[in-house]
């Protein structure tokens, strides 16, 4: 795993929204803690206040995790970066919430950066923003993406800064490496 160095990100606020079970456990716990021992605030809004309860493997249960603030009352404008873990089931869900499929487009609509993985594009997919992108997903979600505009590809890592936000996607947990080393790198270009 990438580890952080230093305070890095001192000053940038990213939001991670989530449904209170399901989550992949390694796609919330791993990137928020490295967000965090990076010098980052991190929030993480869930459906409801009660606790998270992270999945591994979409069976066997995780950690749980106490949110930061709900859903509804996250403040999207507040943020640096929206953080879009998978999980099966917490993707299925969070894509039927109103709430986070507005959180999706705030993001997307401000130019401000979106990271996703494994099945955490079908929030996108849901808030129509994947025209014309380049990302990869977990490989069940391709033709989804694909009918949604976007154009999927079989990599570790995609990042894509066209129409005027940046998308960084990932597979799964296996490319976690991957993931949080372009996070990094985005922050370091500063991007707005």
């Amino acid at each position: 795993m990438t580890t952080a160095q230093d305070n890095d990100l001192a000053g940038r606020r990213v939001l991670a929204i989530v449904t209170n079970y399901g989550v992949e456990h390694d796609e919330l716990v791993v990137p928020v803690q490295h967000l965090r021992e990076a010098g980052a605030e991190v929030d993480v809004a869930a459906v409801s206040a009660d606790p998270i309860q992270t999945l591994i493997g979409d069976k066997k249960r995780g950690e749980t995790v106490e949110p930061t603030l709900t859903l509804a009352e996250a403040e999207p404008s507040a943020y640096d970066m929206l953080l879009v873990p998978g999980g099966t089931q917490n993707a299925d869900r969070l894509r039927l919430d109103d709430k986070a499929v507005g959180i999706v487009r705030s993001f997307q609509s401000s130019g401000r950066p979106v990271a996703a993985i494994c099945h955490g594009p079908w929030a996108l997919v849901e808030a129509g923003v994947l025209e014309g992108k380049t990302l990869t997903s977990y490989a069940s979600l391709k033709t989804d993406i694909s009918n949604a505009g976007g154009n999927w590809v079989d990599k570790p890592v995609v990042s894509d800064d066209s129409g005027g936000w940046v998308l960084i996607t990932s597979r799964r947990p296996r490319d976690m490496d991957h993931f949080l080393r372009e996070i990094d790198a985005l922050f370091r270009e500063d991007h707005p």
